[in-house]
């Protein structure tokens, strides 16, 4: 596929987190690159996912030429896990662009995880499901893996297993400050507290009859976590925050923060969201 200065970020940077890219800076006008280009779509194709190729034309695209470097084409520059990690110029014999190649692809645990990743993006959850229990067998102390685990399990509702996965991670990322694990914390505290609360209808007709009663907005605000209603969740969190940052040792922030988290999946609302808790701070 072709690629953009503005399409960049989407297609190389963000794509190269599931799986390694290869950037191909070519031109029209260059002979070599008319005998890299087709061994690359060959390769690319007998990968069947393991690895993708996108191509920037440097005459349309200087700007990017220029950011990395490109002074000669054929140029192909590796992406992994959203970081260029390797390069080279000119045209490789088929025998050493593999070799180029092999040495990106991630093997044993990283390559199931991988292979969930892909399954999971194409819908076939059981199948990624298998795929994540393949890289914890590979490696148990994989937390990245078992975290993966946890919130396939929570979108599932599946709440008990959930936990017995939580149970299993390492004290690194449990008592460190882990990004993943805080927001996973956050909805499985939620769903506990949800347990407990009136219905979410009471709740809102006590918020609404005291909007100053910060304890009842956080209980409302986790019974929505619990449903995964996010965006009225941070509603109520904003709330908080604007009232009494010291309210519960500033647990409003800290509570959007892991829903920003919770809902990765949702881009526009976490920007919409930042930008007014952002508003808000300062």
């Amino acid at each position: 596929m072709d690629t953009t200065l503005a399409t960049f970020e989407q297609d190389v940077i963000t794509a190269s987190t599931l799986a390694p890219v290869l950037v191909d800076f070519w031109a029209p006008w260059c002979g070599p690159c008319k005998s890299l280009g087709p061994m690359l779509e060959k390769l690319e194709a007998e990968a069947a996912g393991k690895w993708k190729l996108v191509k920037v034309n440097v005459d349309e695209n200087q700007e990017l030429a220029a950011h990395f470097q490109v002074r000669s084409i054929p140029h192909v520059v590796a992406f992994a896990d959203g970081q260029p990690v390797d390069q080279f110029i000119g045209v490789l014999p088929e025998g050493q662009l593999r070799e180029f190649i092999e040495r990106l692809l991630p093997e044993g645990a990283d390559a199931a995880r991988l292979d969930a990743q892909t399954a999971l993006a194409e819908g076939r959850r059981d199948d990624a499901y298998e795929a994540l229990q393949a890289a914890l067998a590979y490696d148990p102390g994989f937390d990245e893996a078992r975290m993966d685990r946890i919130e396939l399990l929570l979108e599932d509702h599946r709440i008990d297993e959930a936990r017995n996965e939580v149970d299993l991670l390492s004290p690194k990322t449990t008592q460190g400050i882990d990004a993943r694990f805080n927001a996973i914390k956050t909805r499985l505290d939620a769903v506990d507290a949800a347990a407990d609360l009136p219905p979410t209808d009471a709740l809102e007709a006590k918020v609404a009859a005291a909007p100053d009663d910060l304890e009842a907005r956080f209980d409302l605000a986790s019974a929505l976590i619990a449903r995964r209603k996010y965006a009225q969740a941070l509603e109520h969190l904003l709330a908080i925050v604007q009232r009494d940052r010291s309210f519960r040792d500033d647990i409003g922030r800290k509570t959007m923060l892991s829903v920003f988290d919770l809902a990765a999946h949702q881009p526009e609302l976490v920007s919409q969201w930042r930008r007014k808790l952002s508003a808000s701070l300062f």
